[in-house]
């Protein structure tokens, strides 16, 4: 069984992310205190710790969550990336909108070539059907 292994938000774009333990998730609008609450469609991203250990390997080094700016990475399976699937992180209810794509600014944060390594393994973009609060340990339904 999957589970929510790390909760990473910041409070603006570039801002460093903050690991948390716990966060309120709003249905229609995103995690508070994240810089995409209240935004259109991008209310959270997704990624899996799976992803990430593939991605060290195409990289050569450690890819950490926390460097990725994804808010949450499950500890095993694979993240859907096809727009409407849904994920259940303990109570809260994503929908999955699109693949993330990996910015340039992981170059910068993690190392050259870290953009590149993380294609198609950067996780989902998602929004909230349905709201409550996320803490790390819950389980994941993928």
């Amino acid at each position: 069984m999957a589970r929510l292994q790390s909760i990473h938000v910041a409070k603006a774009s570039r801002l460093p992310m903050r690991d948390v333990d716990t966060v309120e998730v709003e249905t229609g609008k995103g995690i508070v205190g994240d810089r995409y609450h209240g935004t259109r469609h991008r209310h959270v991203t997704v990624q899996s710790a799976e992803s990430l250990h593939e991605a060290a390997t195409a990289y050569g080094a450690e890819v950490p969550a926390h460097l990725t700016r994804r808010n949450l990475t499950v500890d095993e399976g694979m993240v859907p990336r096809e727009p409407g699937a849904r994920i259940r992180i303990g109570p809260v209810l994503l929908e999955v909108v699109r693949v993330a794509a990996p910015c340039k600014l992981l170059d910068d944060t993690i190392g050259r070539g870290a953009q590149v390594a993380l294609r198609r393994r950067a996780g989902s973009v998602c929004r909230v059907i349905e709201g409550g609060t996320l803490t790390v340990g819950d389980r994941v339904d993928l």
